[in-house]
């Protein structure tokens, strides 16, 4: 199992943390007292460690107008919204929420060049929380490939606390890239034009990299 980068850190300090703490117990308390804990501490070891992994996956050969999903999870939210930051108009908003058991990693739908980038301080309601796409800690990203352009906004949750973006304006990037990686239960929103051809339905689960969630 790949491990993301983001995650070697936070594995080492917790795996040395928990060892000095079973440790501690090994040597001052009975079996019966340091076996259940020392479970207790295999079972968030591993949880931590499958929480930073990083499959790899390939783009699969797709036409230049399907947009990858960006993020593994559930489809939460398939509707018409009110856009107010960029584009200022109507958009079909789909927002995918990542449980603490999904991949975290966020990959770049569609090739292009970052036209705008904006990172926005705010509250941590949780993610699936409707007012989340607008009072969340949240980094707005507009991505144009030809005369289409779409909004990436990953959104922190009550988890959630550092959302880390890898692409910046003006930078050209490329379908299935890493794009970013939140910490601890997030969602992901993408609004598109209202002409996309939406691929997925609420309820769904997709995989970044994997399912395609709309064509321009």
């Amino acid at each position: 199992m790949r491990i993301h980068a983001e995650g070697k850190p936070v594995i080492g300090w917790s795996v040395l943390v928990l060892a000095v703490l079973n440790g501690m117990l090994v040597l001052t308390t009975p079996p019966l007292a340091w076996a259940p804990l020392l479970l207790i501490s295999i079972f968030l070891a591993v949880f931590i460690v499958r929480f930073f992994r990083s499959p790899l996956r390939p783009v699969p050969p797709l036409a230049a107008n399907q947009i990858l999903t960006p993020a593994d999870g559930t489809v939460v939210v398939v509707e018409e919204v009110d856009e107010t930051e960029f584009f200022k108009d109507r958009r079909i908003q789909l927002s995918i929420f990542m449980s603490p058991l999904d991949v975290h990693l966020n990959r770049v739908p569609i090739s292009g060049e970052v036209t705008y980038y904006k990172y926005h301080p705010g509250k941590y309601l949780v993610a699936w929380h409707p007012k989340a796409s607008t009072d969340n800690e949240m980094a707005t990203m507009v991505i144009k490939q030809n005369d289409q352009e779409l909004l990436i906004r990953q959104i922190a949750g009550a988890m959630a606390r550092r959302i880390v973006t890898y692409i910046k304006p003006n930078q050209t990037v490329t379908q299935g890239a890493e794009l970013g990686f939140i910490r601890f239960g997030s969602r992901v929103d993408v609004l598109l034009p209202l002409t996309a051809d939406i691929q997925v339905k609420v309820g769904q689960k997709v995989k970044g990299n994997v399912d395609v969630l709309a064509k321009f």
